[in-house]
């Protein structure tokens, strides 16, 4: 057996899992796809939520909503829904009282269309702010 110091096992793992990540990302985007579609997810860092933790694999798939995600911050909720091979989601900013539309290609495509901002309404802001109450609650 071979044995290589700790830096070259690192450099050696990094090499040969190299193509990994986009292949567990797709892994994992596709294996919650179901429990995303169609609805509401709280997105928060900590403690991650699912909503947050399928947004940063979203980002990842999708290199354009990274660079969204980058210049107006992580939304407070995401909305997932599928239809004819396009991915549609939309992002709530609560305290800035908007919400942006997002379409992705179909296929392959890792594009994504935006539009946006839309206002949010209060009802659609005491309804989000309940399920954020609700998901506080022990």
């Amino acid at each position: 057996m071979m044995r290589f110091p700790a830096i070259s096992q690192l450099a050696a793992i990094t090499l040969l899992c190299g193509g990994c990540l986009p292949a567990t990302n797709s892994f994992y985007l596709s294996r919650t796809a179901a429990a995303a579609n169609d609805h509401i997810m709280l997105v928060r860092r900590a403690p991650p939520t699912f909503g947050f933790q399928r947004l940063a694999a979203l980002a990842t798939a999708y290199p354009d909503l990274g660079i969204f995600l980058r210049q107006t911050g992580d939304p407070d909720f995401l909305a997932e829904t599928n239809k004819s091979g396009n991915r549609y989601l939309i992002l709530y900013y609560t305290k800035s009282r908007k919400a942006y539309a997002c379409r992705t290609g179909e296929g392959s495509s890792r594009q994504v269309e935006f539009s946006g901002p839309y206002p949010i309404t209060d009802g659609e802001v005491r309804t989000l702010s309940a399920l954020r109450d609700r998901s506080a609650a022990p």
